[in-house]
Order: C-alpha cells, then structure tokens, then sequence
C-alpha cells in the first residue's frame, strides 16, 4: 500500500498486523480522488476510522489543506503516526471513539472519509448507517461538503433523511458512496 498521487506520491504506508484495520486499496483511493478531483487541493479534510491514515494523507499529498485523522485502535494510531513522519506531511491525529469526536467536535470539514468495519453479520454493529444517523456528522460536514463513505457491496445505504447519495461506485470488495447533507429536502448539487 502506498501513497498514490501528489507530493508523497509513490512512499510505501505502515499497516499494523492483524486484522484489525482494512486499509483502503491503491485503485480505490485512485478511483475515489480522481472523482473528487479540483474538490481536494485546498479542502479542510475529516478522516475517520482513519485505519493506517490512507486517505487522508493522500488528501493532503494532492494538497489538502488540513487533516484531521480519528481512529480509536492504539496500533492504528501509531501507523498513522510513523506514516506522516515517513510522508513528512502534517495532520493532527486523535485516538478516540469516531462517535465521541463527532459530539465534542467544533471543526468543520469539506472532505469527510469514513471507512467504518463492516458489518458482515444481520447482529453486527453496523458502523456506517450508525454514523449517517449521527446528528453530529452533519454539524462537521460543510455547505457543499461530501461524505465519502464506504461500505460493503450489495448492502443497501439506509435511507436517512437530509443524506442525499450523489455517486455509488463498487470496485472489488468495497463500494464508497459520494453524499451531500441537505437538510432542506432539495435535490444535492453537481456530482463529484
């Protein structure tokens, strides 16, 4: 796993052993910052179950202003430490509970990524429909801000109210959802 594009194009990325991270593969995050495009350079970026810190750090290598990064596992957070140093790019890291952060949070993000665990089981904990519940979440997002969420395919996003999904893409093992916050009920606004 590297860092795809930018500044930090081409340096390798820590993975903690285990399985408890499931960081986000090169043609993913290829695909998903070739939709974003001129949205990147410049945006104040959100990275939640940041995992390794992946995506916000390539964010940030194709010139991102700011990262913030929030993972509660301690290994997690210690490779997205090492992975700035090796990056030599900056961001503030948090270990916390994603749900914990967003209630306390006063920050205001144009690019939130969210790569929860899936929910593999009807009984498990189904991390992304929790989040898109969140009443904090819309708080964090910007006017015209995107939530780039993924998610496991064929598993239908929740219908939520004020969640407007602008992009659904499967690629492989993983599908991530482009949504707009739009409390108003009005259709969102151009396509990423």
């Amino acid at each position: 796993m590297r860092v795809v594009a930018g500044s930090a194009g081409g340096v390798p990325l820590e993975v903690p052993r285990g399985d408890a991270v499931r960081p986000t593969m090169d043609r993913v995050k290829a695909a998903i910052f070739s939709s974003l495009g001129d949205l990147v350079p410049g945006a104040r970026v959100l990275d939640l179950f940041a995992g390794t810190g992946a995506l916000g750090i390539e964010a940030l290598s194709r010139g991102s202003a700011t990262a913030v990064f929030v993972e509660s596992d301690r290994q997690g957070v210690e490779a997205i430490q090492k992975n700035l140093s090796k990056t030599r790019l900056e961001g503030v890291v948090r270990r916390a509970d994603v749900f914990d952060f967003l209630d306390r949070s006063t920050g205001v993000f144009d690019l939130i990524f969210a790569d929860p665990p899936y929910a593999k089981a009807a009984t498990a904990r189904d991390f992304g429909a929790e989040l898109l519940r969140s009443p904090a979440l819309p708080r964090a997002l910007a006017p015209d801000g995107l939530l780039i969420l993924e998610k496991m395919p064929r598993v239908p996003l929740p219908e939520i109210a004020g969640w407007a999904c602008v992009r659904l893409k499967k690629y492989g093992s993983t599908e991530v959802a482009f949504l707009r916050w739009n409390a108003t009920g009005v259709e969102a606004g151009a396509k990423p």
